[in-house]
């Protein structure tokens, strides 16, 4: 646990323990618990995905499920804005625009209520981690379907070997520590 009054981004990363083999062969697994139990490197990571941004800037920040709503509620706090959810199919229970995509080990749909922002609002996207970028391009498209402006697509965590990018075009994307 660090003890630093003011962490840096390398402490963040030096927080990141690895798993490898999970959740399955050959996947080498980044592990954020190990930061999020830390008051002040969680408070760090909060700051760096928002620091470009006050009150009033922002209508919402779309989170993704499920470690992304971790990051992006504590971002809509600060920000004081709302927090939108993008779930997995079958999670909202109320009517939700859907997409499908592919990722590293396999294909999944994710949903996002029909009134979530409204056109013309204006959004950063958060999520954990940014691999093949299929999760976060889905999540851009639906939020698209709804005329949202997306400001930003924020990560934690990015994995460039894999070109997650590629899949957000378009879109300014940060990401705090890269692999």
């Amino acid at each position: 646990m660090t003890t630093l009054a003011n962490p840096t981004l390398q402490d963040l990363e030096n927080a990141i323990r690895n798993v490898p083999d999970f959740p399955q062969p050959g996947i080498q697994f980044k592990d954020i618990t190990t930061v999020l139990q830390n008051g002040l490197l969680f408070a760090k990571c909060i700051d760096e995905l928002t620091n470009d941004y006050k009150p009033g800037d922002v209508d919402a920040i779309v989170g993704i499920d499920a470690r992304g709503f971790i990051f992006a509620a504590a971002a809509a706090y600060k920000l004081q804005c709302g927090f939108v959810p993008v779930r997995k199919k079958g999670k909202l229970p109320y009517q939700v625009f859907e997409q499908s995509y592919s990722l590293e080990y396999g294909d999944n749909t994710i949903a996002i209520h029909t009134d979530a922002v409204h056109k013309g609002s204006r959004v950063l996207l958060i999520d954990d981690l940014l691999a093949t970028g299929g999760t976060a391009g889905a999540a851009a498209e639906l939020l698209n379907k709804l005329g949202a402006q997306i400001l930003e697509c924020s990560f934690f965590i990015e994995l460039k070997f894999l070109n997650g990018r590629d899949k957000l075009k378009g879109f300014p994307v940060r990401s705090l520590v890269t692999y």
